[in-house]
């Protein structure tokens, strides 16, 4: 099984959005016993909390459950777990370099990367932008990419 967990800043807005989008579409390929989904921050503030109003109103508009999710923080034991990291921004990577350690096979990526000539580089940030809909946009992309890229690395139909 291939486990991918998504990362943002406080795991309510960004991440949680592409958690929710990437298991849809993975239910939707019927793949859900072949990839695990998760989501985390690299902050503590919002640890146990639902993701955000903005969030979820987005979501709520497109259908896409995130019964459920709650918010929590980075491991390093997720490093031993997960097969990708999947971080929404630059300032998330380098947050990440300080909490894990880089061992087995585990890809720690940025989002957009599996994106050719993306409009952005990193999904900004609506906690602090207010523009769901925009990153909503950005992280469906991403996750389309993303999980055609994981069919293809991992040989799933």
């Amino acid at each position: 099984m291939v486990q991918v967990l998504f990362v943002c800043l406080g795991n309510i807005c960004r991440s949680p959005m592409a958690e929710a989008i990437f298991r849809k579409m993975v239910h939707t390929e019927n793949l859900q016993n072949e990839i695990r989904i998760d989501s985390a921050g690299t902050g503590s503030w919002h640890i146990g909390s639902v993701p955000h109003e903005g969030t979820r109103n987005v979501l709520d508009q497109k259908e896409i459950s995130y019964e459920g999710q709650q918010a929590r923080q980075v491991k390093k034991e997720d490093w031993n777990t997960f097969d990708y990291i999947i971080a929404m921004d630059e300032q998330n990577i380098e947050d990440l370099q300080k909490i894990g350690q880089k061992n087995r096979n585990t890809i720690v990526a940025k989002l957009m990367d599996f994106i050719d000539n993306p409009k952005e580089t990193n999904v900004p940030d609506p906690y602090f932008t207010g523009d769901f809909d925009y990153t909503y946009e950005l992280v469906s992309e991403g996750c389309k990419n993303l999980l055609h890229h994981i069919k293809n690395e991992h040989h799933i139909d």
